[in-house]
């Protein structure tokens, strides 16, 4: 049997769930409003022993998918977290060279038991594991979050889909680390630039997109529980006409989750020109925005 069809067989007998329906109420569970298409891509990606891909704006709840899932499988979360210029070191592992030189000069002055050879420099007690390894090595104990990775540059990107293809890391010094069961891998993208497509065929693709009027009202009411229905109803308004306005950066779900809780601990019931200015900076963080958004804002919170 290939080492894919193991996975999948290993991921479908420990999920804690067989269903759409119940990968829904699993992240519930965790404070996560899903919709039916994200839960599928959840529950096909985890059956299927594939990446997951999310793209969407800022703020939509990329991030929050991996950390929930963490919960829900009880598996380690580790975050690679990509920018410009990062490189296959600081993403699999990096040599102690401080500590390597103190014990070189240690050995050569006669401190260390000389039974400890200077191939020991090369060990594992000097080793400085980082997230891509870290996960390999924990297998399907842990759920690898590659986040941001339209920020790192094309060659970053071709390591990380040789990675993602088998799941192992040769270090010259110790040998080859491989994963007998991977880890559930989510990546995540703001879309800042476009990825590759050999990097989206080896993913389960899914797009996150803003919530809808309703369904924004019940992520506010789900992740700050002290807003009554009529504020968090005031705000996903508000926040839908701040979407239609031609912003450099629109505000996304966590923008609204956060401005309901300003505004209900200001003790406001619902959102109105004159609160919607005091806490404006908690939806729109861009100076030309909020330049654009100030003389509109009686239009915005009205009704």
């Amino acid at each position: 049997m290939s080492q894919r069809t193991d996975f999948v067989s290993v991921r479908q007998s420990g999920l804690p769930f067989d269903t759409i329906d119940e990968v829904k109420a699993a992240l519930i569970g965790e404070g996560y409003l899903a919709d039916q298409g994200l839960a599928a891509a959840i529950l096909l990606a985890l059956k299927m022993g594939r990446p997951l891909l999310l793209e969407g704006e800022a703020g939509v709840g990329k991030t929050e998918v991996a950390k929930a899932l963490s919960s829900i499988l009880s598996a380690e979360l580790i975050r690679l977290q990509c920018y410009e210029g990062i490189d296959a070191s600081q993403a699999l592992y990096e040599w102690d060279y401080g500590r390597q030189l103190l014990f070189a000069r240690a050995l050569q002055e006669g401190e260390i038991d000389p039974e400890r050879r200077v191939a020991q420099l090369y060990g594992p007690d000097f080793l400085l594991e980082r997230p891509l390894l870290k996960a390999v090595r924990a297998g399907s104990s842990a759920v690898l979050l590659i986040d941001e990775v339209d920020r790192a540059d094309d060659e970053f990107e071709a390591f990380l889909l040789e990675i993602l293809s088998d799941f192992s890391v040769t270090i010259p010094e110790l040998g080859t680390v491989h994963a007998k069961t991977p880890p559930a891998v989510i990546l995540t993208s703001n879309r800042t630039r476009e990825l590759h497509d050999a990097l989206k065929r080896r993913c389960l693709y899914h797009w996150i997109g803003f919530p809808e009027l309703e369904r924004e009202v019940e992520i506010i009411r789900m992740r700050a529980s002290g807003v009554s229905d009529g504020l968090a109803r005031s705000v996903a308004v508000a926040i839908s006409r701040l979407r239609n306005l031609d912003l450099i950066k629109p505000p996304g779900a966590s923008e609204a989750i956060d401005w309901a809780r300003a505004l209900e601990f200001l003790g406001a019931e619902t959102l109105d020109t004159e609160a919607g200015r005091v806490t404006l900076g908690w939806a729109v963080k861009n100076h030309d925005d909020l330049r654009l958004v100030e003389p509109l804002l009686e239009t915005i919170t009205s009704g």
